[in-house]
């Protein structure tokens, strides 16, 4: 008989490189904002495929505060003097931060549903969705799986003729811009490029649940874009992220150097020492983990395809996933029939989720005017979702009991 483990479902990989690194920082007397989140930095920069010079690329407190930055140094938001808001544009079938950040700037947002047979959004109601007031789209990575890129660049392309730009980035992209919520993609490539390198505006999530985590943090990264000064997005992102503050800590803390000036009302998102020093050890096992995730989900494709269960593609010849989310989906089976199977792997000792509750069915999203029955596509993928256990803390002997308490549990849902 086997016996009975308890698996939880996405602890933090953690090693004694980074409580070493982590002590380090705590000891040196600089905790905050200095020498080793700049140094994450331009091994992001560089591990991605975008300039490291200004570099590219922005630490940050979280995956939302890049997504609202981005879409505020586009300039989105009330137009002065202008009737009509900016939209912004995003799938309904997603975690709330892919479309708060369009709240918070205060734009428009527009949901559209996602594919019947894919969780990735609807491109012809994308197309159909862009009028002349949209001004971004926030494509998802769900799951570390790629959007379809290809087909969303056409899609703009095909649309530049409705777009009106309101700020000089807006005019130099000269369509509408494409933020990608790549919270889940850190490590994920398409077609050759990797994930971050490929739209405007890339967000990725460090969150403790995370492959790669800071246990907070997130970056935000940017394709060079003619006609606009890196660096002058980069010290923009900063002046955002630190109260418009014209020094960062760093500098005020050099000799004689106390004096500051406020330049903008703006925010507090940045990211501390301490947190990159989690990212600096994270990055130099990101290969071997990235490895394991992709062992682990072939072991459970072998496993549940054979069933009559449904899985994301993980990897094709177009793309490779960062592995984040095991999906699945049994096909037949209703809203109360899947809290059961939930429930039943919770009592074997098996921590399972579901990715995701949409967000017409949020309080929050109610409130704004969204209603389920409009997104028939993303209530009918939610209906039958569990999301397995998949992180790199699981030993082999784990995803054995999880396989084996799957099946087990399933054998009066699938054939």
């Amino acid at each position: 008989m086997t016996k009975k483990m308890n698996i939880p479902f996405s602890p933090p990989d953690i090693s004694e490189l980074e409580i070493e690194e982590v002590t380090k920082v705590l000891k040196s007397g600089w905790i905050t904002t200095g020498p080793r989140v700049k140094e994450l930095e331009k091994k992001l920069a560089k591990y991605v495929g975008v300039p490291i010079d200004a570099p590219n690329c922005v630490c940050l407190n979280s995956q939302t505060a890049c997504g609202e930055l981005s879409l505020r140094l586009l300039g989105i938001g009330p137009q002065e003097g202008g009737s009509e808001l900016d939209e912004v544009i995003t799938c309904a079938y997603t975690y709330t931060a892919s479309a708060s950040v369009v709240c918070h700037i205060g734009a428009k947002l527009v949901l559209i549903d996602c594919q019947k047979n894919n969780l990735e959004m609807d491109y012809d109601a994308l197309e159909k969705a862009i009028n002349e007031h949209t001004k971004a789209i926030i494509p998802i990575d769900l799951g570390g799986i790629p959007c379809n890129y290809d087909r969303i660049f056409e899609i703009v392309e095909r649309k530049k003729g409705l777009f009106k730009p309101s700020n000089k980035i807006q005019k130099a992209i000269g369509r509408v811009a494409i933020v990608d919520d790549a919270a889940h993609a850190i490590g994920a490539s398409y077609k050759g490029k990797m994930v971050g390198s490929i739209a405007d505006f890339t967000n990725f999530s460090f969150h403790a649940v995370k492959n790669f985590t800071t246990a907070e943090g997130g970056a935000m990264m940017w394709n060079h874009i003619e006609g606009i000064d890196d660096s002058e997005i980069y010290h923009q992102v900063q002046l955002y992220s630190l109260h418009g503050q014209s020094k960062d800590a760093l500098n005020k803390n050099k000799p004689g150097m106390w004096e500051y000036d406020i330049v903008g009302t703006w925010y507090k998102c940045n990211m501390t020492d301490v947190v990159a020093a989690i990212g600096l050890k994270q990055f130099e096992r990101y290969p071997g983990m990235l490895q394991r995730r992709k062992g682990i989900i072939t072991r459970y494709d072998n496993a549940f395809k054979p069933l009559g269960v449904e899985t994301l593609m993980h990897y094709t010849d177009d793309y490779s996933s960062s592995g984040h989310l095991y999906i699945t989906r049994i096909p037949g089976i209703i809203n109360e029939q899947r809290r059961k199977i939930i429930i039943k792997m919770a009592e074997e000792g098996v921590s399972c989720n579901v990715h995701y509750k949409p967000l017409p069915m949020h309080t929050a999203y109610k409130h704004l005017g969204f209603d389920i029955k409009n997104y028939p596509n993303a209530y009918a993928h939610y209906e039958n979702e569990v999301t397995l256990p998949l992180h790199t803390c699981l030993t082999d002997e784990e995803v054995d009991y999880i396989i084996d308490t799957f099946k087990k549990v399933l054998k009066d849902y699938v054939d």
